[in-house]
């Protein structure tokens, strides 16, 4: 399978930065559709043979590393005058530059390959740390997350510096890189960056809860987004601060993760659940639905020694991913697609072998050969092995992540691999975020010393010094699995009850004796456990349903339509309620450029004040609505990027806010599938001027009621008509390919009315 990735990114990629592997050619940046902040890890420097470097030797082919090595020498520029993210940049090519550099080291002291190389890829990735440092040239030390490799960060030609916020994993997912170059080059300067970097962090969590959030502003160091979690945007934040101490040595790391991973296990951990809260309100979720970035963190519990939560969180990943063959990108905690596409992530596998590797559980491999056999099923093509658009109908995305050939591949192999199986010893390495290895000898470094650590800090209450010895965490083996078998009957379709209240069944039990009582509790704590679970849950549910929203239309009411084409949509959690509007929103459309509206929109002379028309992804539904705001829109569609979703074949969507306040949306936003968005794209390719009206199904009177024929709706001037034996439904406008997604309208078979009456 890497074989396949790997020869086909260089047959029809190489030099690009990334394959295409529908097209079976290279995504050059520039060159193909702007992809929004996507494309900010492509800098035109070869980006995923750079990753790949030390997979190439893990698989044991050391030919092709050091064939691969003098490509990289030879081909690739550091000095591209093109702005990259930050994160993207160091996790991927300069952790990769350093993982090539400790493997090409290893290898030359066996007296058998790469005699000829001279810290070349170790001088590769200083020069790059070097065009990185710029970043963090901020008062707070929290880097900018974009830079220009080659003019840095000030001055109009870099076009960055202007940013005032960046995602906490994205400051806080440089140290293990940064720190390596250091030791590895006798400069410290980069890791004294980092560490400042995570400092600022840990200074600004909140103090209550001890939890951080997901934004925050680099200049001021308040935060934007206060949702908490331990997925998108927060995620390797605390899987740095934990391999940190594992790399460095440095107490003070591990006793910075031990107050958060408490903190993460009182508030966010409701195994097997993963919930965000707020920080400043910890007992309340902040939404109902987990992202799939959130799999690595059972296996960094694992790291941690706590086995029991990692197993649970796992299995519900493991359930999810065989009702759907991927993990979805985002999934509602009763296990329903939230964000329907999967890019091949590698973190389910990555946690799939660390527990493996702890209990030596077979059941891993079983899991391991889900993963294995539903890439092959559903992700390979002939060019390599191609992002799943939508996991619910298989469509594929023109898309291979530099990703999955440095951490997919790596995880798997070391899954199924026996010891003579591996050319070294991995337990002398860490793995980074990307899955690059660092040796662990780099803590003797001799210069370690000069980098300043604040050892008042330390608090021995803090410290779990042992990990335990997992020979002794089974004594009976029915033990994992009855852990397991309540899960995977609260994912299972068939359950009888919806999973989470299934779920609070089941938690309950484990913190009280039967009867339910809480005067019965196995101690007090338990009992005030057990009373806040609860009421968290119930705190869920009653968000649930109140979430529950009815759908919405959206009626194209200009000429030749005249209201004949009714679309149905869905609602938004936040922005103007079109349910307490009799009249709804009436506006001609306009596409909004960007067409993702995840930045500032550069053609509000055409939006305003109109509907402007935007396509899902990119970004969160609120910042879409917030753009055409402030460019002066009346109202916005959001039309699905799936291909073939449909609202005939998929369950109403609703937009949920993002995370913070939506109070300032007061705009009304509407959701089509993408068969309903192509017919009002037709409809506005062949017609400039399209006007629709946005507004509650219910709501249509004088135009809607009920088809007596058909319970369809219908279109006339009055309600009492549609009653008349002489009301037919039909399918207006064919032409456009209208089916069972847009509702049957009525029509009058005899002219009753006046055309001026009833604008028909």
């Amino acid at each position: 399978m890497f074989d396949h990735a790997y020869q086909n990114y260089m047959d029809h990629a190489y030099p690009a930065d990334e394959l295409m592997p529908l097209t079976c050619r290279g995504r050059v940046r520039g060159l193909e559709p702007s992809r929004g902040d996507i494309d900010d890890a492509l800098g035109k420097f070869s980006l995923t043979l750079i990753d790949t470097l030390d997979t190439l030797v893990l698989l044991n082919k050391t030919t092709e590393f050091e064939a691969a090595v003098r490509r990289v020498l030879k081909d690739v520029r550091l000095d591209n005058d093109i702005v990259v993210s930050v994160f993207e940049t160091n996790i991927r090519v300069l952790g990769g530059l350093l993982g090539g550099h400790s493997m090409a080291v290893m290898l030359k002291e066996g007296g058998q390959h790469m005699q000829w190389y001279q810290d070349e890829l170790l001088h590769m990735a200083k020069d790059l740390g070097l065009r990185l440092l710029p970043a963090f040239n901020t008062s707070s030390g929290l880097p900018y997350p974009r830079v220009n490799l080659k003019h840095g960060v000030w001055g109009p030609e870099t076009r960055t510096g202007t940013e005032t916020d960046t995602c906490t994993a994205c400051a806080g997912t440089i140290i293990l890189e940064f720190a390596a170059l250091s030791r590895f080059t006798g400069d410290p300067v980069f890791e004294a960056h980092a560490r400042r970097a995570m400092d600022f962090l840990w200074e600004k969590r909140q103090r209550n809860s001890n939890l951080v959030g997901t934004t925050i502003n680099i200049h001021s160091g308040e935060w934007v987004r206060r949702d908490s979690g331990v997925g998108a945007g927060i995620d390797s934040y605390y899987e740095y601060l934990l391999k940190a101490y594992i790399l460095l040595g440095d107490d003070l790391f591990l006793q910075r993760f031990n107050i958060h991973y408490a903190s993460i296990m009182k508030y966010i951990s409701q195994p097997p659940l993963l919930l965000d809260v707020h920080i400043h309100k910890p007992l309340l979720p902040a939404r109902t639905w987990m992202d799939s970035l959130l799999a690595f963190f059972p296996g960094l519990q694992v790291l941690k020694g706590d086995i029991r939560p990692a197993i649970e969180t796992h299995e519900m990943l493991y359930q999810v991913t065989k009702k759907h063959n991927f993990l979805p990108e985002a999934f509602t905690t009763d296990f329903r697609v939230h964000w329907a596409q999967h890019p091949l992530r590698p973190e389910f596998a990555e946690s799939t072998y660390f527990l493996y590797k702890a209990t030596g559980d077979p059941y891993y491999l079983e899991a391991g050969r889900t993963i294995l056999d539903n890439l092959n099923r559903f992700a390979r093509v002939p060019c390599g092995f191609a992002a799943m658009k939508d996991v619910r109908t298989g469509s594929h995305e023109d898309r291979m992540d530099s990703f999955f050939l440095a951490e997919m591949f790596k995880y798997l192999f070391l899954l199924f691999a026996d010891a003579d199986d591996l050319p070294f010893d991995v337990e002398d390495y860490v793995f980074t975020t990307e899955a690059h290895l660092l040796p662990l000898s780099l803590s003797t470094a001799p210069h370690a010393s000069s980098i300043p650590s604040n050892k008042t800090e330390l608090d021995d209450s803090n410290f779990d010094w042992t990990c335990p010895n997992t020979r002794l965490l089974f004594p009976d083996p029915a033990f994992p699995r009855n852990l397991r078998e309540p899960i995977r009957s609260a994912v299972d379709k068939s359950c009888p009850r919806p999973a989470p209240y299934r779920y609070v069944y089941i938690r309950v039990i484990d913190f009280l004796n039967p009867p339910l009582s809480f005067t019965q509790a196995v101690s007090a704590v338990a009992a005030e456990d057990g009373v806040r679970f609860m009421q968290e849950m119930m705190e869920l549910s009653s968000q649930q349903q109140k979430e529950q929203l009815p759908p919405r239309a959206i009626q194209i009411v200009s000429h030749p339509f005249f209201g004949r084409v009714v679309l149905t949509a869905g609602p938004a959690q936040f922005g103007t309620d079109l349910s307490k509007s009799s009249t709804g929103v009436r506006g001609f459309v306009t596409v909004a450029e960007p067409y993702s509206g995840c930045s500032e929109i550069t053609n509000a002379e055409y939006v305003r004040g109109r509907i402007a028309l935007l396509q899902r992804g990119q970004c969160m539904f609120a910042e879409k609505a917030r753009h055409i705001q402030k460019a002066g829109a009346i109202g916005g569609i959001v039309i699905d990027d799936n291909e073939g979703s449909s609202s005939d074949t998929a369950p109403l969507f609703q937009m949920a806010g993002d995370g913070r306040s939506t109070d300032d949306v007061t705009l009304p936003l509407l959701f089509l599938f993408h068969k309903e968005g192509n017919i009002l794209l037709e409809a506005l390719k062949e017609y400039r001027e399209v006007e629709v009206l946005l507004i509650m199904l219910s709501s249509f009177h004088p135009f809607l009621s009920l088809c007596p024929l058909t319970a369809g709706l219908c279109l006339c001037d009055r309600k009492a008509l549609c009653r008349h034996s002489n009301v037919i439904c039909y399918f207006p406008h064919q032409s456009l390919g209208h089916d069972s997604s847009v509702f049957p309208l009525c029509h009058l078979s005899k002219p009753m009315l006046t055309h001026g009456e009833t604008g028909l």
